[in-house]
């Protein structure tokens, strides 16, 4: 499980949730390791079962209407039984007005404090989007990750086998260069995985002979994008190496590969003296494309090879 600091939350998100960060201003490194955001509302009634660390709490027109229905005694302590356990942090929504017990709580505990106009269901929601995308559990893959036809598609294969040269040929083409070499992928919901580059490579595709190429200043903007959801893998396979193995003309049995608990469709192609395998990539993203469609043409053949037989058979 990835993990992010206080301070990154408030840098991502202050200006679509319009936080101010009003107090607490030691806690920015504070740490976020669950994409849970909750509202206290009976953490503040002292059921201490309802507050849990590392995690974002909202306070809302409930809440805060419920702390000014205390005395001073009474506000103070419902504040102590939110601050009781190590929050990551406090949001106070709807344009509410922190009372100063708040305040001198968040600065004593060094829990950030931030106020936002934005309604606490909205902001919840946005809230919790983010911290899914960011705390996501992840694994790097080398490769080279490109958006082809609008899918994404990781090309694997060892070393000098042709990955980069493969991935050139294909932007040409117009597909899209995510990331050369490594990209990190993120669980972002149970059935998806979404592939980012590293900050230090973007742009960048290794090419032998050629160097370290620039995509975004050689072929434009439109040529590069830093994410992009994981939806087949292309292994490159010297043909030698795949003769070896039994042939499966037909392609009856798809294959896949478990990354992260998420079965990633895979498509193995031999790389051979005059095999065009940007064409042979392109082909593979539209029969992947027909596949989700429930059409599938290798069936399509057995089951029309098998009615010509049975036809045959009958004269």
């Amino acid at each position: 499980m990835a993990q992010i600091s206080v301070s990154e939350l408030f840098r991502d998100t202050r200006r679509r949730l319009r936080l101010m960060w009003v107090a607490g201003m030691d806690g920015g490194d504070k740490v976020l390791t669950s994409e849970a955001v909750t509202k206290p509302s009976l953490a503040l009634l002292g059921h201490l079962n309802f507050v849990h660390p590392n995690r974002v709490q909202v306070l809302g027109c409930a809440e805060m209407d419920y702390l000014r229905s205390l005395d001073v005694a009474g506000a103070k302590q419902a504040i102590n039984n939110l601050y009781s356990t190590d929050l990551a942090a406090v949001v106070v929504a709807n344009g509410e007005k922190p009372p100063s017990t708040l305040l001198d709580a968040a600065n004593q505990k060094n829990t950030p404090l931030f106020t936002s106009p934005m309604q606490s269901p909205r902001l919840m929601d946005l809230l919790s989007h983010y911290l899914a995308q960011a705390v996501a559990e992840s694994k790097s893959f080398h490769g080279v990750f490109l958006e082809v036809q609008g899918f994404g598609v990781l090309i694997k294969g060892e070393a000098s086998i042709g990955k980069s040269e493969l991935a050139l040929e294909l932007i040409t083409r117009g597909h899209r260069l995510v990331a050369d070499d490594v990209a990190d992928y993120f669980r972002i919901s149970p059935d998806r995985l979404e592939g980012r580059c590293p900050a230090l490579l973007q742009d960048f595709l290794e090419v032998r002979g050629l160097g370290v190429l620039n995509i975004r200043e050689m072929f434009g903007d439109n040529a590069v994008k830093p994410t992009k959801p994981l939806d087949i893998i292309v292994q490159l396979e010297m043909a030698d190496k795949a003769a070896a193995e039994p042939l499966d003309r037909l392609k009856m049995k798809s294959q896949s590969e478990d990354i992260l608990g998420v079965k990633i469709p895979k498509v193995t192609i031999p790389v051979a003296a005059g095999r065009n395998l940007a064409v042979l990539v392109e082909a593979a993203v539209r029969n992947h494309v027909l596949l989700m469609r429930g059409f599938n043409s290798s069936r399509q053949f057995v089951q029309r090879q098998a009615r010509e037989i049975k036809r045959n058979q009958a004269k």
